[in-house]
């Protein structure tokens, strides 16, 4: 398949691009570079520096007529959505209309989103499945879930294959060492204690340990980059093949602590990760984790490098 990947020199982007490649797909990336990496560029990608904010982009890269696109263009950093609304409004919401339009203006029917589980909010049941109810608590979520909604317009109104791939905490790094382009200003757990192991930070906050966990410290569902790549190019031929649309959860439906990480990360670095307990952070529930029984039924998907270990050893990996 000949396949447009949006946001294919950001983390996650990079790494969908290279299971792309490496299972024999022509990619080419379109990504204006805010938060990629050239790096982190498959070299066997053709690459296009431009915007989903751009007609004139858009108008050359679809001209090379694509079998689908999988979109990763967006701000993710849920605490600045909610100090930064229109930010988030323009890129993720504008961005995406102008994708879609594209889409259409070329005849490019199979379109696979990259979504978050954070439309859900706060668990009312654990783990989340795809029928718990959509809730988002943060502006970042409340656009992914918007997308999602136009997307459904979309496949009605003009015929447009989806597929809607909610996941939370990606994490981990390309399990064969190709991707080694580290995230800027991090705002997850992982990378934060790997800053701290490495000697990028001295020290790092645990926002809170008198949850109702294992060890009082919030716990989450985290799924190696690995297996989100898997799924993103696994959505992507069912769309091809199948022509049915698609909305599942991308999760291990486990969950590890932050006190669970920090063990991990200091048993694998063999460094001190020095730590501060301070006041919980508003709106962190104490448990979050995820089903993703039907994409295994749908996709059939599941994860394989999902392990806590796999996910900081791959991660030190690049950070050491």
């Amino acid at each position: 398949m000949k396949i447009l990947v949006t946001g294919g020199a950001g983390y996650i982007g990079s790494h969908v691009v290279y299971e792309l490649v490496d299972q024999g797909n022509d990619v080419t990336i379109l990504d204006d570079m805010s938060l990629g990496l050239e790096e982190n560029i498959d070299p066997r990608s053709t690459f296009v520096n431009g915007s989903t904010h751009s007609d004139s982009d858009l108008d050359s890269v679809m001209a090379m007529n694509f079998d689908g696109v999988i979109h990763l263009a967006a701000w993710k950093a849920a605490g600045e959505s909610m100090i930064n609304p229109a930010k988030y409004a323009h890129n993720n919401l504008i961005g995406t209309i102008n994708l879609l339009n594209a889409c259409d203006r070329y005849g490019i029917r199979n379109f696979v989103f990259s979504s978050t589980a954070s439309v859900y909010g706060n668990p009312q049941y654990i783990p989340m499945d795809e029928n718990h109810p959509v809730s988002p608590i943060n502006y970042y979520g409340e656009t992914k879930l918007q997308i999602e909604r136009n997307l459904k317009w979309f496949s009605d109104l003009k015929g447009i294959r989806i597929s809607i791939l909610r996941y939370f905490n990606a994490a981990g790094y390309d399990v064969k060492g190709r991707v080694k382009g580290k995230e800027q200003n991090p705002q997850n757990l992982i990378p934060i204690v790997m800053e701290v192991a490495s000697g990028l930070r001295s020290s790092m906050n645990v926002f809170g340990n008198d949850y109702d966990t294992s060890d009082g410290t919030g716990v989450r569902d985290y799924i190696h980059v690995n297996d989100l790549a898997t799924a993103h190019v696994r959505s992507m031929e069912m769309l091809h093949a199948k022509q049915n649309n698609i909305l599942v959860n991308l999760a291990t439906g486990e969950g590890h602590s932050v006190m669970d990480v920090i063990h991990k990360t200091r048993e694998i670095s063999q460094k001190e990760i020095p730590f501060e307990i301070t006041g919980r952070r508003a709106g962190d529930p104490a448990t979050v984790i995820a089903a993703s029984k039907k994409a295994q039924k749908v996709l059939d998907w599941s994860p394989k490098y999902s392990d806590l270990d796999s996910l900081i050893r791959s991660t030190w990996e690049v950070y050491k």
